[in-house]
């Protein structure tokens, strides 16, 4: 894409918004099959610490082919402290958190409360850029906020109450918005998958050493549909859904690209149904329309403020060799 592309220019922001959310929307259909395919890795045999680290370690090998095949630049030492953040919140944060409450929640329970990420992600932009939105945006946030804790509790039995998968999928909620705002500024300066790629390789050593700790705790040892469902993770989830997404952020605005997470739970919840034949009730329907209606409100309240600053140039595949 050149520089001067209608996609990226000020005047073209018709086109501009039409390629956010379509490249955010391919990066949503990729990460809609996270949590379902996370607990047919689990059901086969594997270990929650094995599937969360080892998925962002093969992809770092991925990435890192990629990164020196196409020979980029390396990041500046301010984008690697920012690289750091997107790690933390992308590659370790939100693929062990989700393991670990797969272990013991529904796939369609995790997909309502992860119909947070939308207005989670907005807040993060919002906090990130600096902007003051309207009071409205908080209300209608803390309102989904308020939603998803609810469907919680009720659902748990036990009004009040919260399980450890619930606190371990809203703190995957938050690593994950973080980790999108942060990508997605950062795509617009080193390019959408040279982003994730310099992530993981930043924090392949430790989620390497994780892997090994947990290969040796418990062997992975796995019938071949969970390696399937475990390849998917590392190799779409982790790697090639962010190439779509942070392209999508990067184009923006980004606080309209996140709408496109909206349709997530709807889709985990029907994968859940199909995959496993989950009992998907009137409470989860419910539940999923709330959190999606609130955070729809509250992004679109968001979306009323300025534009932000147009997309830079896509950083290019392949860098030339210096010359001598």
């Amino acid at each position: 894409m050149k520089e001067h592309s209608s996609v990226i220019r000020p005047n073209g922001t018709l086109l501009s918004r039409a390629a956010g959310a379509g490249w955010g929307l391919l990066g949503v259909v990729a990460f809609s099959f996270t949590l379902p395919f996370t607990r047919i890795a689990l059901g086969g045999g594997l270990s929650p610490l094995f599937i969360g680290s080892a998925r962002a370690v093969v992809a770092a090998v991925l990435a890192a082919v990629v990164l020196l095949v196409t020979r980029q630049q390396a990041p500046s030492p301010v984008q690697w402290a920012r690289l750091a953040v997107v790690a933390l919140g992308v590659v370790a944060g939100f693929p062990l958190l989700t393991s670990f409450a797969m272990t013991t929640t529904p796939a369609s329970h995790g997909a309502v409360v992860i119909g947070l990420l939308p207005a989670a992600t907005a807040v993060a932009v919002v906090l990130r850029t600096r902007e003051r939105p309207s009071a409205s945006f908080w209300v209608f946030a803390l309102l989904g906020s308020a939603a998803a804790l609810v469907f919680a509790t009720v659902q748990n039995g036990t009004p009040g109450a919260l399980r450890p998968a619930d606190l371990q999928l809203f703190g995957a909620v938050i690593a994950a918005a973080v980790g999108y705002a942060e990508g997605g500024l950062l795509a617009r300066e080193l390019g959408a998958w040279q982003t994730i790629s310099w992530a993981l390789v930043l924090a392949a050593p430790v989620m390497l050493a994780v892997t090994v700790a947990a290969g040796v705790a418990a062997p992975p040892i796995a019938s071949p549909t969970a390696w399937l469902a475990f390849a998917y993770l590392a190799a779409v989830s982790m790697f090639l859904g962010f190439f779509a997404w942070y392209r999508g952020l990067a184009i923006g605005p980004m606080a309209q690209v996140s709408q496109i997470q909206l349709v997530q739970p709807v889709m985990g919840i029907t994968w859940a149904a199909f995959l496993f034949h989950e009992d998907v009730g009137v409470a989860t329907v419910l539940g999923g329309l709330a959190v999606v209606v609130c955070a729809g409100l509250a992004v679109r309240t968001r979306s009323s403020s300025p534009t932000p600053t147009p997309t830079r140039q896509e950083a290019p595949c392949v860098t030339p060799p210096a010359t001598s």
